[in-house]
């Protein structure tokens, strides 16, 4: 049961660490060994680009192509590595923090990076050394990383509330089915892949290449948070009439932020040295985390009344230290200053480099048409239906029975380490067992979970009263179930990171992540909708009602508040939740079964030549 709308939005990318790099050579090693014939022919593509580069331009760098093959095996080492070590909170986040259809950390885009940049000179040895840790960056890196940080950090803002807090607060006011309108608002961050090509093709020389987004971008979601601030409350409590504009006001912030990601993913390859480019990944990972954490769990725990009775207050009162207004209108000034102060303090690198926005598409276009990536495009757009009730439900289902608002921040505060050790582990066994056996082992966890997940709802104690003891049943089912989420999302990354083109890397694995992300957002509000279908509940008049009325459906929220409001009682005579979960699990095992692990075994077995373009740009 993980944390529902968060459960599935983690980045890959995590600061390296020393063992993980070795382990990682290690396994880079051994596919030498099974596959010489693969590597091999990379090199015959290095050499044919050295020799393009050294007879049509004289002029043009060849040191970066003309590396030791030492050398160009440990940057792919680098590179996989850091796409397999994964920790955050959520997997709309960059699965690969990539931009303009590039890899943020692949040797190419480093070497791009490098040449595009104003104070780049034939003069310096730009083969460093990275820093070893963060104390050990230069004055100049400490405070472009610390920027990253915060621009990462703002995007996580809107985010933890459109895919965290808000379905929460939703929950007492809409239908399962209404909340899955609502869960719309999340579909941005699966399909940036979409314009992310114009973000790179289209700017100012004047404001800067990045700079260009990223400030209009911040001032209208600033507008858009502050206009929120002031009418959230009202938004709130006439949710079921004023749904679809609710949801498209979170659509468009999702939007925009989603759009930052791009820009900002692109800066980072010019704002942190080349040598210290890897920590691009912890600055993103630290950034989004710890906004999405603020806005779930910390705002989630704060916005409790009970929380704050029990914990800062002598008299007790209904609102909570924060309210959903209130928070909104400081972060949508705070918004404001940070780009002020971005657009005053901070200038930009200047590039002339700009790529074509019809190249990049022709090349997501080639990538579709490989064979065994449409067979892996499949398997990503079912693999997670077996898992939807689960993740997207279970919470909800606790709420509604009577698990407090307080214990629920609780159990996802306790289980964020846990979420985050268990990433840096499932980056290392990656370096130990082929990713693909290494996910499926983790989608029958997954399965697993989901099972252990109706049993926790089923057992709910029937007074509603939760004492210590089901509160660590829930923790211990919520960490089972985030455990087996993130060895899956680790493992299928560690893969992309294995069978992308290295000459179109970016292209090749944000495109796997974006059908990866929207196999795991677009059944969700049909699943939403399922348990409102299944659901049978019938009010009834007390025996001694004033008013007496004819008995009629309250499966919905709407109709529980009217029945109330009648003085009847709502009787649930089959909960949706529990046939909607079942059918999940059954789709789950049936396809997995039947089509995605002979599949997925078959995928895994492949040489790395059999996921390269037949014709087009040869990978360095």
């Amino acid at each position: 049961m993980s944390p529902a709308p968060l459960s599935e939005s983690r980045d890959p990318l995590l600061p390296l660490t020393s063992s993980s790099s070795s382990t990682t050579r290690a396994h880079r090693s051994n596919s030498f060994a099974e596959h010489p014939d693969d590597f091999e022919l990379e090199n015959i593509y290095v050499d044919d680009l050295k020799t393009h580069y050294s007879s049509d331009d004289p002029a043009t760098p060849s040191s970066p192509m003309t590396r030791s093959r030492k050398d160009r095996h440990r940057d792919n080492d680098r590179s996989s590595s850091s796409n397999m070590n994964s920790s955050s909170s959520v997997e709309y986040r960059r699965k690969n923090a990539s931009v303009d259809g590039h890899d943020l950390l692949s040797p190419s885009m480093q070497t791009e990076a490098l040449l595009q940049r104003e104070s780049f000179s034939l003069d310096d040895d730009h083969e460093k050394q990275a820093s070893a840790s963060l104390k050990d960056l230069s004055p100049q890196d400490q405070r472009n990383f610390a920027l990253l940080v915060l621009l990462y950090f703002l995007q996580g803002v809107p985010m933890g509330l459109a895919m965290g807090s808000v379905p929460f607060l939703l929950k007492s006011k809409l239908s399962y089915g209404e909340i899955g309108v609502f869960s719309l608002a999340s579909y941005p961050y699966s399909m940036k892949l979409l314009w992310s090509p114009i973000v790179d093709a289209v700017w100012s020389k004047r404001i800067g290449r990045r700079k260009s987004w990223i400030m209009p971008i911040q001032t209208l979601s600033a507008i858009m948070l502050l206009w929120l601030g002031a009418n959230a409350d009202k938004l709130m409590e006439e949710a079921s009439s004023k749904l679809y504009t609710f949801t498209f006001v979170f659509f468009s912030l999702v939007m925009l932020c989603a759009t930052q990601d791009v820009a900002v993913d692109g800066w980072a390859l010019t704002l942190l040295s080349v040598e210290n480019l890897s920590y691009a990944s912890t600055a993103q990972t630290v950034g989004l985390t710890a906004g999405q954490f603020l806005s779930f769990t910390v705002f989630l725990a704060f916005n409790s009344p009970d929380f704050a009775n029990r914990y800062f207050r002598t008299t007790p009162s209904d609102v909570g230290i924060f309210t959903l207004g209130g928070y909104l209108t400081f972060w949508g000034w705070t918004y404001l200053i940070v780009t002020l102060g971005l657009a005053v303090l901070k200038k930009e690198e200047r590039t002339s480099n700009r790529d074509g926005l019809v190249s990049v598409y022709k090349t997501m276009w080639r990538v579709i048409k490989l064979k065994h990536v449409q067979t892996f495009i499949i398997i990503h757009l079912i693999a997670k239906i077996g898992f939807q009730a689960n993740d997207a439900v279970t919470n909800l289902k606790l709420l509604e029975k009577g698990f407090t608002q307080e214990d629920m921040a609780l159990t996802v505060l306790i289980d964020f380490p846990f979420e985050i050790g268990l990433g840096y582990y499932a980056g290392k066994w990656c370096a130990y067992f082929p990713p693909m056996t290494l996910w499926m082992w983790a989608f029958v966890g997954r399965l697993v979970a989901a099972v252990l997940a109706h049993i926790t709802v089923w057992i709910f104690p029937r007074d509603g009263v939760v004492e210590s003891g089901y509160l660590m049943v829930v923790i211990a089912e919520h960490i089972f179930s985030t455990f087996t989420s993130t060895v899956m999302f680790v493992a299928v990354s560690a893969f992309h990171a294995k069978i992308a083109d290295p000459g179109i890397g970016g292209t090749y694995m944000t495109l796997l992540a974006t059908v990866s992300n929207l196999g795991g957002t677009f059944p969700r509000i049909f699943v939403l909708k399922l348990v409102d279908a299944f659901t049978i509940a019938t009010c009834t008049p007390l025996p001694d009602a004033k008013t007496p009325f004819e008995p009629f459906s309250c499966a919905l929220e709407g109709d529980k508040k009217q029945c109330k409001t009648q003085g009847g009682v709502c009787n649930i005579e089959q909960d949706g939740y529990y046939i909607t979960n079942v059918i999940c699990i059954i789709i789950g095992a049936v396809t997995f079964w039947g089509y995605i692990k002979p599949a997925a075994t078959r995928l895994s077995a492949l040489p790395l030549k059999a996921w390269r373009e037949a014709s087009g740009p040869r990978s360095p």
